[in-house]
């Protein structure tokens, strides 16, 4: 009788053990989302700056700059998706490297002291927000491992926790870069 009361004592604790384990995990995928999500908010609020400095100096394309602005708008909208959130920041990324190469046709803008700060701001963002991808990347991992797994496996469908996924680079930021090309435009 012990032996059955100790056994179920023990499965009990293992039980509370598992279901606190993948309750952790979860909140550390949201907290983690989270950080990116202040990461890109600091990128957001650099952009009006950066889109006003670089509007005084140069006769650079209007409509791109109307993009980035636009982009931004609907980024801090607060009613994107996790996924969405994921998809427009790539592509404000883009809009913005694009005016980043541009600009090295200004050579007072590049000379511009508010443009210099900006511009390293700017760095400084995007590798906040990198290493923040890579941070969830790992929390999600670690997730999606614990709900995948015997014995977490079996609470997992319990609390119907599904697979995340991670964020991904898109294709067109995994090609190499020909500086013949970015010389010659």
């Amino acid at each position: 009788m012990i032996v059955i009361l100790g056994l179920i004592v023990f499965l009990l604790i293992v039980g509370i053990a598992i279901y606190n384990s993948l309750i952790g995990k979860k909140n550390q995928v949201t907290n983690a989302f989270s950080a990116i999500d202040v990461m890109l908010k600091k990128r957001f609020d650099l952009i009006p700056n950066l889109v006003e400095v670089v509007k005084q100096y140069t006769n650079y394309e209007q409509s791109t700059l109307t993009k980035i602005v636009e982009l931004r708008a609907k980024a801090t909208s607060g009613t994107l998706t996790d996924g969405e959130k994921a998809s427009l920041d790539t592509e404000l990324s883009s809009a913005v490297k694009g005016l980043m190469v541009t600009i090295e046709n200004y050579p007072d803008l590049k000379a511009n002291t508010n443009f210099l700060n900006l511009q390293t701001t700017w760095t400084e963002s995007e590798e906040q927000i990198a290493a923040a991808r890579r941070t969830y990347n790992a929390v999600v991992t670690d997730y999606n491992n614990a709900i995948m797994m015997f014995p977490g496996n079996m609470f997992a469908g319990m609390l119907s926790y599904t697979k995340i996924d991670v964020l991904e680079t898109p294709e067109e930021e995994r090609k190499n870069i020909s500086a013949k090309e970015l010389f010659n435009n």
